[in-house]
């Protein structure tokens, strides 16, 4: 099996992002936190998934960083689609990351029963 063959059509010489995807490809992720951290700043919650499917493969990258609730209250506000975005402004403030993950099952439960 040949790992690396020259191909001169290949863009990954001149382009770093395209070297990094080939190099992940053959050999797997070269930092495991980094590559989390882009998983959980990529990841995305459609209108019509369960919160309760995408927590679970949230927390499954949030695992493999180091972030506190803080940290991970904002990536998964990045995540959320604008209708549960819209009502968590009208909800009181919860005083911690778990108040917050009940509020949106709550708010996710509510609108797919709409």
């Amino acid at each position: 099996m040949v790992l690396l063959q020259f191909n001169p059509n290949s863009p990954a010489p001149l382009n770093w992002q395209a070297f990094a995807q080939e190099f992940s490809s053959k050999f797997g992720v070269f930092d495991i936190v980094a590559g989390a951290k882009e998983n959980l700043f990529n990841l995305q919650m459609y209108n019509n998934k369960q919160f309760t499917t995408f927590i679970v493969h949230f927390k499954k990258e949030a695992y493999k960083t180091s972030w506190n609730y803080t940290a991970l209250w904002f990536a998964l506000c990045h995540a959320l689609p604008q209708c549960i975005k819209d009502v968590l402004c009208l909800t009181p403030k919860q005083p911690n990351y778990n108040g917050y993950k009940a509020l949106i099952t709550q708010i996710n439960q509510w609108n797919s029963n709409w």
